[in-house]
């Protein structure tokens, strides 16, 4: 097998190699947005009509960010607290 045969034969496993992954990609694509079609058309999706801050989760968002506040709250009053004690 000469140098221009295995370029060659190297030329068109590259293109089928590529080929395969780019079908991939659009057999993926196609299937994600299908089910993203499906997930709405079945009303799964949380935030349907568009709108933050209706419903259940409106409840649910400001406990969190209590929370949030509470565990900063508490880790930075034990860091004075090592501070103070261990100077």
């Amino acid at each position: 097998m000469t140098i221009v045969e295995m370029l060659e034969q190297s030329g068109v496993l590259t293109l089928l190699g590529m080929s395969i992954v780019f079908g991939f990609l659009i057999i993926l694509i196609i299937a994600v947005t299908l089910a993203g079609k499906i997930i709405h058309a079945l009303g799964w999706d949380k935030d349907a009509g568009g709108t933050a801050g209706t419903g259940a989760a409106a409840g649910k968002a400001p406990a969190k960010a209590a929370a949030k506040t509470a565990v900063a709250a508490a880790i930075t009053a034990a860091v004075n607290e090592y501070r103070k004690t261990n100077s």
